[in-house]
């Protein structure tokens, strides 16, 4: 058996607009946690998988444990593939106001 480390990553949105679309939404995020996802951002999960057939494995259970709404999107991509990710962040805003003043002055 080939040891070809895959990712899984996994993009979805679902709805929240009612009480049962949250539960439904929750239900599936905490699927993915005790799966051994992790979050990469908001509605981006990751996974690493040993090769092609777990990740294939992990892609059935996943279309058995998805919600009834919503859109899912999974891409599977190999380990050298992922670490070329470029990872970019903005710098921190000191302009934002925090103050329990009545009246700011811009």
């Amino acid at each position: 058996m080939s040891y070809r480390y895959m990712r899984i990553l996994l993009f979805f949105d679902l709805p929240t607009t009612s009480s049962r679309y949250r539960k439904e939404a929750n239900k599936f995020r905490n699927f993915l946690i005790k799966n051994g996802f992790m979050m990469l951002q908001e509605s981006v999960y990751v996974k690493l998988a040993l090769n092609q057939v777990v990740a294939n494995t992990m892609i059935y259970n996943l279309e058995k444990n998805k919600p009834n709404e919503g859109i899912i999107q999974i891409l599977v991509i190999t380990e050298k593939q992922y670490s070329n990710m470029y990872m970019m962040v903005g710098e921190r805003e000191d302009d934002v106001l925090n103050s329990t003043d009545r009246i700011v002055y811009i």
